[in-house]
């Protein structure tokens, strides 16, 4: 066996070689015939930063995560997207945009352009709409299923379907002004995905994802995703006390992720998510986990402490999560050997957002209603017979603000009250801390958000007001969390990105600036299709991830 062969057995520990395999260079696009792998299996492990992953292989060099690592090309300096969410972050990995291109800001968002939900006259509605792609688009928020209806849950739910766009409540999406019908999650994507490219070059499609809402990664064509598997984690946790979701309970995260990845080795065997249908290996797929997340936001949970015992040292129930981790994803690489797909198949390992702060001493929980009130208050005393100023808020750890008035000087305002308060918060032990400039770092108000995303001033989605949180900062009123995710914090956005299989050089450690966003066009680059059939990639000039120039061995 020659060394490079060596090299891609390295990554899963087998033996075999994958004909025809080439190392694609940053911007290339291939003809399909040069594929260097048949499958990319797409892993997103949820609130996972760069630290994390160089301090767990360091330790644990014998690990799944490390065999990975040392299998492929490791990107030391990945950056997800600004606003750090699930969203705009998972979109990005798939569409080779940020939010500006894709026009998703968060899971939970505004679009002056649409109609409010349940709008049924249009010609007479004023236009201005939440655009909600969480559990409360479900049918039954509150079901595993999300309103399915199936029995013998929560052990049945493999047998979720794999079209989930049909238990989205139509009542609870905004509303198109031309059509006065209600708008989609996928088509509120603005451009295609590589799930779209893959299935118009005859592929199979799939993912697993936590909300019905995950339809948005069809694409605008409505049906990228052959096999989409959705089960609602903020459903109620079955077997768990009263008043319990998937997240609240660590131990119930770690049961949820595993039914997704269930659903992947089905998929790993050439069966749909359920086990029931043989319909082949998807030439794309993959899964996110939400469990380390929980694990860092939750003070405790099953008796162990958690979030980061002192600066990027995983407290008790952080560690125990990255061990569960660490062993499905290990399980997974273990079918592809078993099914002999390990030397036609590229693992990528990324995530959707980090999570902040990994700094326990840093934390400052600040309530976020008093100061939107406070603003609302200054804004109508300014402004006599005027209703609130704050349209839509969303605030984690950034503060994203859609103002009803949407002039310079409305954002300048917002910006100027913002910057001007200051209060008391808590710390990490629940106890009174001080905090200054309304927790905020940065402001961008007005024009000076769009031009922070890219878009032009006006465009129907920007926040009017983007605030940076100060390092440490979680908006919440309470003290049921200690980390959070959103923004712009290094912890926020340094995630990891390792390619590893068929395709890439092993041992590579990469410390060039790179983005999720590139994870696209890489996808179909490493499946011989081109990467600039993706529109994003064409606006953006998203390019394919170096697995050779610029590249560091170790």
């Amino acid at each position: 066996m020659n060394r490079r062969f060596l090299r891609l057995a390295a990554t899963f520990g087998a033996v075999g070689a994958l004909a025809g395999t080439t190392v694609l260079q940053a911007g290339a696009a291939p003809a399909k015939q040069h594929a260097a792998a048949r499958h990319v299996l797409l892993i997103s492990v949820d609130g996972l930063r760069q630290a994390d992953l160089a301090r767990y292989t360091a330790q644990h060099p014998h690990s799944a995560l490390a065999r990975l690592v040392h299998g492929g090309t490791q990107y030391t300096h990945a950056a997800t997207t600004i606003p750090s969410d699930s969203f705009p972050g998972m979109t990005a990995q798939v569409t080779g945009g940020g939010p500006g291109t894709t026009g998703v800001y968060y899971d939970d968002s505004y679009d002056r352009a649409l109609l409010p939900a349940g709008t049924t006259d249009c010609a007479h509605a004023k236009p201005g709409a939440e655009v909600d792609l969480t559990e409360d688009l479900d049918k039954d928020k509150s079901a595993l299923d999300a309103g399915q209806g199936l029995t013998g849950l929560p052990g049945s739910i493999l047998r979720m379907t794999g079209s989930p766009q049909t238990l989205i409540n139509p009542a609870a999406l905004p509303v198109a002004p031309k059509t006065c019908k209600p708008v989609t999650p996928h088509a509120y994507l603005r451009v295609n995905t590589v799930f779209d490219v893959a299935r118009r070059a005859g592929l199979r499609t799939a993912w697993s994802d936590k909300h019905a809402a995950y339809d948005i990664l069809n694409g605008p064509s409505g049906n990228g995703i052959q096999d989409l598997f959705t089960p609602e984690i903020n459903s109620n946790a079955i077997g768990f006390p009263k008043g319990t979701d998937w997240t609240k309970d660590n131990r119930a995260t770690e049961q949820y992720d595993h039914y997704k990845v269930q659903a992947v080795r089905n998929e790993i065997d050439g069966y749909d998510h359920s086990g029931a249908h043989r319909t082949g290996t998807p030439a794309v797929f993959g899964l996110n986990f939400q469990s380390v997340s929980t694990a860092q936001k939750l003070p405790s949970s099953d008796g162990l402490k958690g979030g980061y015992a002192a600066k990027d040292v995983p407290g008790p129930l952080l560690a125990k999560n990255l061990d569960f981790v660490d062993g499905e994803i290990g399980s997974l690489v273990a079918e592809l050997k078993a099914r002999h797909l390990d030397s036609s198949t590229t693992v990528i390992l990324s995530a959707k957002h980090g999570q902040s702060p990994a700094d326990p001493a840093a934390l400052t929980r600040v309530d976020d209603g008093p100061l939107l009130d406070g603003l609302n208050a200054a804004w109508r005393k300014a402004h006599p017979g005027a209703g609130d100023l704050v349209a839509h808020s969303a605030d984690d750890d950034a503060m994203l603000l859609w103002l009803s008035d949407r002039s310079q000087a409305a954002a300048e305002f917002a910006r100027t009250y913002l910057l001007a308060q200051h209060g008391t918060g808590t710390d990490i032990d629940a106890k009174p801390k001080a905090f200054t400039r309304g927790g905020l770092a940065t402001v961008y108000a007005g024009d000076a958000a769009a031009h922070h995303f890219g878009v032009r001033p006006g465009d129907s989605r920007v926040p009017d007001v983007f605030g940076v949180a100060q390092y440490g900062v979680v908006y919440t009123g309470g003290t049921k969390k200690i980390a959070e995710h959103g923004g712009a914090a290094a912890d926020d956005v340094n995630v990891p990105l390792v390619v590893s299989g068929a395709g890439t050089p092993a041992g590579v450690r990469d410390a060039a600036r790179v983005h999720t966003t590139q994870i696209a066009p890489t996808i179909l680059a490493l499946l011989g299709l081109d990467p600039r059939d993706l529109q994003a990639v064409r606006q953006e000039h998203t390019r394919v991830l170096p697995l050779r120039g610029g590249a560091n061995p170790r």
